[in-house]
């Protein structure tokens, strides 16, 4: 028995070990800067990321997708796959999130959400599985601009700002996404929108396995919330 334990254990060390996490895409632009300094202390830990809808995500977990850690962009997902025994401990708020409104054109982004107003295209996340879509149709209801017939839908934030950059005049996307090497270029042309018009955007993650505890704890440390600072989050 010792020597098959020194085996596996001997293993574990050569070969290291692979987490499964599945992340809402506004967090894809900080993902890889997280898991650089994750693996500054946790090096024999592969962390494999799925990207996708919160929603989608959720419903994938639901239907036995092996993840083992699940990062949403809202805490509603979450708490209902804890609710559901999916989880092993209670979800918490790793970031909030914040919206903005993008242009490849030059506009007046004086305007903030009035510039809806201006524009026959306006790109946003679906609200029925993205919490940034939801919140962006809250907004513009808010501020008394709403036009659906103006609306097209991305599947999720990511794809959301290639439509507001190929399609539509403008587009509510994740702050965060602004922070990416790629987006630079798009420095000037972009305006967050008024935090007062949507319900705040609490992110939240859930452990599903105990095998990926380590990335939990680091995504709830304080290394952590410096990169997401870095990347547009409001942390606490």
């Amino acid at each position: 028995m010792k020597k098959l334990l020194l085996v596996f254990t001997l293993t574990s060390i050569l070969f290291g070990e692979t987490i499964n996490i599945a992340v809402a895409t506004n967090v894809s632009y900080a993902i890889k800067d997280l898991i650089k300094e994750f693996n500054k202390e946790h090096p024999q830990i592969k962390v494999r990321v799925t990207l996708g809808s919160s929603g989608k995500l959720t419903a994938q977990i639901k239907n036995g997708a092996p993840y083992h850690l699940f990062m949403s962009a809202n805490m509603d997902y979450p708490n209902a796959l804890f609710n559901e025994g999916k989880a092993t401990l209670k979800p918490v708020v790793y970031a909030k999130g914040s919206l903005a409104i993008l242009s490849s054109k030059d506009l007046d982004f004086s305007k903030g959400v009035d510039l809806v107003k201006d524009v026959k295209r306006i790109a946003v996340a679906s609200p029925k599985t993205a919490p940034y879509g939801k919140a962006s149709v809250e907004a513009m209801k808010n501020a008394k601009v709403y036009d659906k017939s103006k609306l097209i839908y991305g599947e999720s934030i990511s794809q959301t700002v290639s439509f507001t950059i190929a399609a539509a005049d403008i587009g509510f996307v994740a702050k965060s996404a602004l922070y990416s090497p790629k987006m630079k270029r798009f420095q000037n042309k972009w305006v967050e929108v008024d935090p007062k018009l949507y319900t705040p955007i609490s992110q939240g993650v859930v452990l599903l396995d105990k095998e990926a505890k380590p990335f939990y704890d680091f995504i709830l440390s304080s290394k952590a919330k410096a990169i997401f600072r870095d990347f547009g989050y409001i942390t606490e």
